[in-house]
């Protein structure tokens, strides 16, 4: 006996017996006495390969199984072959088309000892036929059938097939009658038994026999042995399927089976199914896909066949959203099964949160949804609706018919017929499908097989999505906390910005961008892309963006503050580099100074409609050369200058030069509307490149409306200073016409410029600047060291009172760095009207 298999055999007088018979003592159960009714439907006139699917479809509703199959001898005696599947595809279980009786396989052991087996997922992990098996928590169901074959089931809930599956597997497995196998198929010696094609999966050769290109409609004179040309001739809707069988990487090795549509020369589609089998490279050969094509019109039973479930599980496994699965169930399930509304809800804690709504119109759905819920379409507790609560409590799909008494937040989503379909996956329950009927609707048995296998491919896919939504949102959260939040609204223009990260992965990305304010209404406009996708390269961007900030608001000139980034960078001893462009814009001259490391130029829309990709002298990218010089280009703007910069994945990939790509972009912008600039940006990003991240920077400069009033005086270090300090702030303050408020201005002078020529040493600077009815004294000197408010003074003090004479007399007061040194500034606001200067600088 086979190690896998001891103590799994029910013995007569076992446990498992002695429980199915003290049930039947007290009575069949529902479902036992559902599944004997749907067998008693089945009309004598059925064909016997159609009544085998029928009861292979009543195996996956009424015993929750996943994927049922039935094997029946082949010709020789020697094997067990496929006579019929229903439900997903059997290879996603490592279920094949063929076993031999001689080996020590489960289906071999049943069909040994006339008993049935009932596998878990650990006993399955012992079968010597395990290496052939798919990672996963499944069991597996092997029982006799009448005529030496055996029906084999998969169930994924927790625990296996229960009492109740038992029993009406049994039931079922008892009313098989197996017809001829449905394809000698692939043997375990590798060499398919009749086979239709051989595909060379590196090169995309294809070997056919002529009844292969006759189903296709292709005289043998007119096919040239290639894959792609039988594509063709697919469906659209069906090709991503049939794509993920024969392209490279994705067929794994075993079993497959598929149905899909062609074209035929009379314009109606063809149904045709294949059933393969992927042959591993061996030496002197290439890997191989082997197996055989038939006409699958006349055996297609409707709405219940296996291709639609193959459809689906096909869609939710490219499916990366809990969106994309709600879209791929809507669309597998309403158009087939006619129903009028699909809602798709996440179970989060006790309360069911709606995703996916299918009409989204509100009229839709019922009132009570609009009204009592917290907002359009937010959460409800599960409690607050029986109906769903007992569906998931039990955790199998409920079906109630028209005229079912049920609560209105339920009843009305469905009052010609209510299908709710309980989503679990790994022992847990991840949300519930409503799918609901205006007409009095019909469930037949093909309807439930249908409903029963979406619900544990929707389930399973919904909880890899609800894991990816969360992981994508750690990354994009992480990737947000890296880049502004919001852009500083500037004096005389207007930025927008946009992120758009790769959709290769959950990798995150080097590009970012800045606007930096800067003193005297200067603007930095920074964007930058560090080497790589991962965390490194992540981390090492939010360092280089705040450098580059302290270094600007430091108030170092442009080549500066590139030049110490880039030292930062080497001293950080990282093997990334990166690029970047740094732009400071006056917006009181409209002028600019441009250095770029390495970095792609600057583009100018200017306002007759014509652009300029920037040609300006560059250095190298930050991180490769210690000693490296980034000189400096000048850019003048006019008002209404469109000022663009970007990272080079919008420009460049694969397919488009980096020069083609900025002309590409010029061109783009000349057309552009720059009065809209969101929606220039949008315009920009229709077309980027998704395999990398862009960074895209926009500024359309406007000129100031009023330019500020500015003048400057040198201190000298000399027994008059400060009084010359304020004879230059009289003077000043009466051309500007500032009378009532010159008092305080000259006191805060006095103090500013006394504590600068105490306290420290070297050059000192007064500044005045007056806009907007705000007056700016600021004094600059070459100490670093800000000055500090005094707590306390007592009477006996001699000094220490400046501060707080200068926090008294103004608005506002502070200190910020500047060249190595520091500016200690003071805002007085003046109630007179003083004259300023227009755009033009002239004086109203």
């Amino acid at each position: 006996m086979p190690e896998w298999s001891q103590g799994l055999r029910p013995r007569p007088g076992s446990a498992v017996i002695a429980d199915v018979a003290s049930e039947r003592v007290a009575g069949r159960g529902a479902r036992t006495s559902r599944a004997e009714l749907a067998l008693k439907s089945l009309g004598p006139d059925l064909e016997p390969r159609e009544r085998l699917r029928r009861i292979l479809e009543q195996v996956l509703v009424f015993a929750g199984a996943m994927v049922a199959a039935a094997y029946t001898h082949s010709e020789d005696g020697d094997q067990l072959c496929l006579a019929e599947s229903a439900g997903v595809p059997r290879s996603l279980y490592g279920l094949r088309d063929s076993y031999p009786l001689t080996g020590g396989t489960p289906a071999a052991d049943v069909h040994r000892s006339g008993q049935p087996l009932w596998l878990t997922p650990e006993d399955l992990g012992r079968c010597a036929d395990a290496r052939r098996l798919p990672n996963g928590d499944f069991s597996l169901a092997v029982l006799p059938l009448g005529d030496g074959g055996c029906l084999a089931a998969v169930s994924e809930r927790a625990g296996g097939f229960d009492a109740d599956d038992r029993e009406c597997l049994q039931l079922l497995a008892g009313s098989v009658a197996c017809p001829a196998p449905a394809l000698a198929g692939p043997t375990d010696s590798g060499e398919p038994a009749d086979s239709s094609f051989s595909l060379a999966m590196d090169s995309g050769r294809i070997t056919v026999d002529d009844e292969v290109l006759e189903l296709f409609g292709i005289g043998p004179d007119e096919f040239d042995g290639k894959v792609e040309t039988l594509l063709a001739l697919t469906v659209p809707e069906d090709l991503p399927s049939l794509m993920s069988v024969v392209e490279p990487g994705h067929m794994s090795i075993g079993d497959r089976e598929l149905e899909f549509r062609i074209l035929q020369p009379s314009g109606g589609p063809r149904w045709l199914r294949l059933r393969g089998r992927l042959l591993p490279a061996e030496q002197g050969r290439p890997a191989l896909l082997v197996g055989s094509v038939a006409d699958a019109s006349r055996m297609r039973a409707g709405v219940s066949d296996v291709t639609r479930v193959q459809r689906l599980a096909a869609a939710l496994a490219t499916a990366g959203t809990v969106r994309e699965v709600g879209r791929a169930v809507v669309t597998a399930l309403r158009k087939p099964l006619q129903a009028d509304r699909i809602a798709l809800a996440e179970l989060e804690g006790d309360r069911l949160v709606v995703t996916v709504l299918d009409p989204p119109e509100p009229d839709s759905w019922p009132e009570l949804w609009r009204s009592e819920w917290r907002s359009e379409w937010p959460d409800a507790p599960v409690r607050a609706m029986p109906t769903l609560a007992s569906a998931l409590s039990e955790g199998r799909a409920a079906i109630w018919p028209a005229g079912t008494p049920l609560e209105p937040a339920v009843a009305d989503v469905g009052p010609g017929g209510l299908a709710v379909l309980p989503l679990a996956a790994g022992g847990r329950m991840a949300g519930v499908c409503l799918i609901g009927w205006d007409a009095p609707h019909d469930f037949g048995p093909d309807e439930r097989a249908l409903l029963t296998a979406a619900a544990n491919l929707a389930g399973q896919a919904l909880m890899r999505a609800h894991a990816f939504d969360a992981e994508h949102e750690l990354v994009g959260m992480l990737q947000r906390s890296l880049l502004p939040r919001r852009l500083p609204r500037l004096p005389g223009a207007v930025a927008v910005a946009r992120y758009l990260p790769t959709t290769a992965g959950l990798e995150l990305g080097g590009d970012w961008y800045d606007v930096i304010p800067l003193p005297d209404n200067h603007v930095a406009l920074v964007i930058g892309d560090v080497q790589g996708h991962n965390a490194q390269a992540a981390t090492l961007m939010g360092q280089m963006r705040t450098a580059l900030r302290a270094y600007a608001v430091e108030g170092h000139p442009p080549d500066v503050v590139v030049s110490r980034a880039n030292r930062l960078l080497m001293d950080l001893e990282t093997d990334l580099f990166a690029t970047c462009c740094y732009v400071d814009v006056d917006m009181e001259e409209g002028s600019a100074w441009c250095v770029r490391a390495g970095h792609l130029p600057p583009v100018l829309r200017h306002p007759d409609g014509t652009t300029e990709v920037v040609e300006s002298e560059g250095g190298p990218p930050l991180g490769v050369v210690a000693q490296a010089d980034f000189p400096m280009s000048p850019l003048r703007l006019q008002p209404g200058t469109l000022l663009a910069l970007t990272t080079d994945g919008l420009v460049e990939s694969a397919e488009l030069d980096i020069e083609v790509g900025l002309a590409r972009m010029a061109a783009e912008l000349a057309a552009s509307d720059p009065a809209h600039l969101g929606l220039v940006a949008d315009a920009l990003l229709a077309g980027a490149n998704r395999s990398d991240d862009v960074a895209l920077l926009l500024m359309r400069y406007e000129g100031m409306a009023l330019r500020p009033l500015r003048e400057s005086w040198t201190v000298w270090r000399v027994p008059e200073a400060v009084r010359h300090a304020r004879r230059f702030t009289r003077r000043t303050l009466r051309s500007w016409g500032v009378a009532e408020e010159a008092d305080a201005a000259l006191l805060a002078v006095s103090e500013l410029v006394t504590n600068a020529l105490v306290h420290t040493d070297g050059r000192v600077r007064l500044d005045l600047t007056l806009i907007n009815h705000r007056l700016r004294i600021a004094v600059a000197d070459s100490s670093p060291r800000t000055p500090i408010k005094p707590t306390s003074i007592g009477w006996e003090a001699t000094g220490g009172r400046g501060i707080l004479l200068v926090e008294a007399m103004s608005a506002a007061w502070g200190s910020v760095p500047v060249s190595g040194g520091k500016q200690v500034w003071a805002e007085i606001v003046l109630e007179s009207a003083p004259r300023v200067r227009d755009a033009t600088g002239a004086a109203p």
